[in-house]
């Protein structure tokens, strides 16, 4: 259960990073209480699931999540450039995740 309650809290720091850029520095009301109810609930999901699974395991996965889905959402969401690099990158974060894991069984 550890692991579907980190990777909610991943899914939320996503959303709250999205929502950053919604919010225009915190400018617009909806978009920011929006912003501020995924990162409580993305911080105390973490906090959950640390109850059960190493710091460096679940800390590392829900920043790789945020990360990943950060970098996709940007393409998609505002037309920013993605190239081979990016490409590359979210790649070798993926590969780094899945190093942590098994290290950490």
């Amino acid at each position: 259960m550890a692991w579907v309650i980190l990777v909610f809290a991943g899914l939320s720091e996503i959303a709250w990073a999205i929502g950053l850029k919604y919010s225009a520095g915190f400018s617009q009301p909806v978009a920011s209480l929006i912003t501020i109810i995924c990162l409580v609930l993305s911080f105390v999901l973490l906090g959950v699931s640390l109850k059960s699974l190493p710091l460096s395991l679940a800390y590392g996965v829900w920043v790789g999540i945020g990360t990943i889905g950060s970098v996709i959402a940007g393409a998609l969401l505002f037309g920013e450039q993605m190239n081979a690099v990016k490409l590359v990158s979210i790649l070798l974060i993926m590969a780094g995740i899945v190093g942590i894991k098994l290290s950490s069984s």
